[in-house]
């Protein structure tokens, strides 16, 4: 038996995929979660076979849930669930431990062939989502050493950046300090080896982040 845990924000994308699945034997769906918190109390204490994990929940970043999981579950495979089919998150995700992506329009078939790939060791990518990757990189592999990993945060100012404003206008979007804005755009510029801002949007940009 391959015991699933859905971590979803919308009630209606866990009961569909609760759906696609109630009648395949071998499957069960051992609880749903609406936010990160409540995910990380269960998974304290239950090691399902399967996560399927929502990039964007209201509490915390996926991506930094996968991290949390990671570091305490080596065990369980974690297929990310997003919308947005963007070469970026999907190869931040994988850097982060997780073994799968899939959108959220996939067919039932496509989920069922997931399930069986990550079960038997595998990577698998939805076929969108491999397209996606492929069009910026000749492999996958080369997509994982060269794509740094950023934050959903970080990934919000550098769109704040390329729109033209500065530190202070950024903070006030986002309502943080200009300090905190400074921090994460020197930790940009650290991660994507830039000495500028204007460098750095030039690499956000070439490695499709932006």
């Amino acid at each position: 038996m391959i015991n699933i845990y859905i971590i979803d924000d919308h009630p209606l994308v866990a009961g569909g995929i609760a759906m696609m699945l109630k009648d395949v034997a071998y499957v069960n769906i051992t609880g749903t979660a609406t936010t990160a918190n409540e995910a990380a109390t269960y998974l304290k204490d239950n090691k399902p076979e399967i996560i399927l994990l929502d990039i964007s929940l209201p509490d915390m970043d996926g991506l930094q849930l996968c991290d949390i999981i990671r570091k305490e579950n080596k065990y369980s495979k974690i297929i990310g669930l997003t919308s947005a089919n963007e070469s970026s998150i999907i190869t931040q995700l994988l850097h982060r431990g997780a073994n799968g992506y899939l959108l959220k329009n996939m067919e039932r078939k496509e989920l069922l062939e997931a399930i069986d790939k990550v079960m038997d060791g595998k990577i698998f990518l939805s076929q969108a989502a491999n397209e996606k990757v492929l069009e910026h990189f000749s492999s996958l592999s080369s997509a994982l050493n060269e794509m740094p990993a950023i934050t959903r945060r970080e990934k919000e100012i550098l769109l704040f950046l390329e729109d033209g404003l500065n530190g202070p206008q950024i903070a006030a979007r986002l309502f943080i300090s200009p300090y905190t804005v400074e921090t994460h755009r020197k930790n940009l510029m650290q991660k994507l080896n830039a000495s500028s801002t204007q460098q750095l949007l030039k690499t956000a940009k070439k490695l499709s982040m932006i």
